[in-house]
């Protein structure tokens, strides 16, 4: 094992001790209750399975028949979520031939950060998070089930299911993926034609058919964004069948590896006598299991706060420290756009999840002996599912990788070290997605150019007056501020502006996803502006140094001159009414900092 990999799980061990003891308890109080149907009175019980058929009733009746609780985040907004809608009858069909039951436990809210990008209703994304762990709550209250099947791919609503799971750490958990779309228009030329329209060179209609080309079908979008970082960061803590993350929807090897997860969750419930509860499954070693998955592929800046949020529902603690230190040693092993012209298909093509678990291991970086949903060992997850006949088998997946220019060696990494820094200084600490950006633009020196809102920066784009080296400073963007949204549309005018030859860097309180892309970005900047980090006193013209090698972010002022500013404030009521914004003030309000997971429990 990499000593710096387990000395950080050793410190996260100690750090957590106090917290997971308490929630080890928890689970194991909740288990001694017999929190399950057995418990419920004849009302309750008759409730629960009043619009069952006739034999699910009978064995619902039957303490020794599990029933499976499914939780849904099925909608037609989502390409990616929009395979689930049979889902739930398929599971139960296979539940029943198996010998158990299924029910529809509930659905949670699930956004699409792509239709809400740059717009007010992106400002109550991060925000759905702490409520799709809320709805599981309510989904799994009726203390009928003895496990439960988790669907959801995208964004906030895989790190919500898993927050929700959590909270029901007694009952054993199998998240379930869709999978990604078929590649579509080339990501290189999505991205031309993005900069062709922002600087008027291409027209609304252009525009249009490029996203309708790149984004065409049912499925996850095919970047390596925060929806794909979530499955792969799912997948290799051993929460998803082995293989099962980035295989086609509607595909006959999809239905058999659902079906797969249906039989697969029988076997962990207490009747199967194999009895595993998720949380105590997700120990401090399956955490950083997650956290060396993301930084090896260069995944979302999202799963930074999102992991912290994870870890802390298992009653586990870490922070950006240990995130910094494990990139000291995790190489970045694959190339996945916007890392690289690859996207999720070429690396599921390229050896997927297989391939990179395979390296991993042979590199000492992630803890192989864990529990995982089909058994002790992460070398369980070397192997892929294939079709036999048409029958679901397992064999061994490629020696190694099928294409180097998308997964690399262990041996032969694209860099030495992960593809996130963590970056600090005098403003603060933030994050900064270092693996999609060149040597030579990682390093700048500029005056800053201040805004207040993300919607003030395009004006200032088309008339010309950021066509210079500076620092874009966006500021009162943060959790407690406006919900910290994500501001992806500023890397396209950003991306222009580099590629006219000017030196340019984005620093944010607010977030950029996993597609942020070839412009150097210093983001989650803590603390925000709004409560009080120095992010507000930065003017106009002052100069602020960014390096995304050494993980400076630096404000070049005096600090006796600093002492003398008056900081800025912000009327934010706009921000905080219409588009239900409103409703979602308490949330809001109860936020922590980026770096503690911007949760509000």
């Amino acid at each position: 094992m990499n000593p710096i990999v387990q000395a950080v799980t050793q410190r996260i061990i100690e750090r957590s001790r106090t917290s997971r003891r308490a929630y080890l308890l928890k689970i194991e109080q909740a288990m001694s209750h017999k929190v399950t149907r057995a418990s419920l009175p004849c009302s309750n019980l008759a409730h629960g399975f009043a619009a069952c058929c006739s034999s699910d009733k009978n064995d619902l009746k039957n303490i020794l028949k599990s029933n499976i609780g499914i939780i849904n985040s099925y909608n037609d907004m989502l390409s990616a979520h929009r395979p689930y809608a049979f889902y739930p009858q398929q599971i139960t069909k296979v539940l029943r031939e198996w010998g158990a039951v299924g029910q529809m436990a509930g659905g949670v809210p699930a956004m699409c950060d792509g239709v809400t990008q740059g717009e007010p209703g992106m400002e109550i994304s991060l925000m759905s998070r702490d409520v799709i762990a809320m709805s599981v709550a309510v989904a799994l209250s009726h203390n009928m089930f003895d496990g439960a099947l988790y669907l959801g791919i995208c964004d906030k609503i895989v790190p919500g299911l898993f927050v929700g799971a959590m909270a029901f750490g007694h009952l054993p958990a199998i998240f379930i993926p869709a999978g990604p779309m078929p590649s579509g228009l080339p990501n290189k030329e999505k991205v031309r034609i993005r900069q062709l329209y922002s600087e008027g060179k291409a027209s609304r209609e252009d525009l249009l058919e490029s996203e309708s080309a790149s984004y065409h079908t049912s499925g996850t979008c095919t970047f390596y964004g925060t929806a794909n970082s979530n499955q792969m960061v799912i997948e290799l803590m051993g929460l998803h069948l082995p293989g099962a993350a980035f295989v086609h929807p509607e595909t006959t090897l999809r239905f058999e590896l659902t079906n797969a997860a249906a039989k697969q969750i029988t076997r962990l419930t207490e009747q199967s006598g194999n009895f595993m509860p998720v949380g105590k499954m997700v120990d401090e070693r399956v955490i950083v299991n997650g956290l060396v998955a993301l930084l090896a592929t260069g995944g979302s800046t999202n799963l930074t706060m999102h992991i912290v949020a994870m870890a802390k529902a298992a009653g586990i603690i870490i922070n950006w420290d240990d995130i910094s230190d494990l990139s000291t040693v995790v190489p970045l092993l694959c190339k996945i756009y916007p890392n690289g012209p690859a996207d999720i298909n070429y690396f599921q093509a390229a050896g997927g999840t297989s391939v990179l678990v395979r390296e991993l291991l042979a590199g000492g970086l992630l803890h192989e002996d864990v529990e995982t949903v089909v058994g002790r060992g992460l070398s369980r997850y070397t192997k892929e599912p294939i079709l036999d006949n048409g029958q679901l088998i397992y064999r061994e997946g490629p020696a190694q990788s099928l294409d180097f220019d998308v997964i690399a060696s262990i041996d032969k990494p694209f860099s030495s070290h992960g593809g996130l820094k963590v970056m600090s200084g005098n403003l603060g600490r933030a994050v900064m997605k270092t693996s999609a950006i060149d040597l030579d633009h990682q390093i700048i020196e500029a005056p800053a150019v201040v805004f207040d809102s993300q919607y003030d920066l395009d004006a200032e784009f088309k008339a010309g007056n950021l066509n210079k080296d500076c620092v874009v400073v966006v500021r009162f963007q943060g959790p407690k501020a406006i919900g910290m949204p994500e501001l992806h549309k500023l890397i396209t005018p950003l991306g222009v502006l580099q590629d006219r030859g000017y030196r340019v860097a984005l620093l944010t309180d607010g977030r950029l996803s996993g597609a942020s892309g070839k412009v150097p970005a210093a983001i989650h900047v803590t603390p925000e502006a709004y409560c009080g980090g120095l992010l507000n006193k930065v003017q106009n013209g002052d100069m602020i140094r960014v390096n995304g090698q050494t993980g400076e972010m630096t404000l070049l002022v005096e600090s006796q001159q600093l002492a003398t500013r008056i900081p800025s404030t912000l009327d934010l009521t706009e921000s905080h009414q219409g588009f239900g914004r409103e409703l979602f003030s308490v949330i809001r309000e109860n936020l922590t900092s980026a770096e503690e997971g911007a949760v509000s429990f």
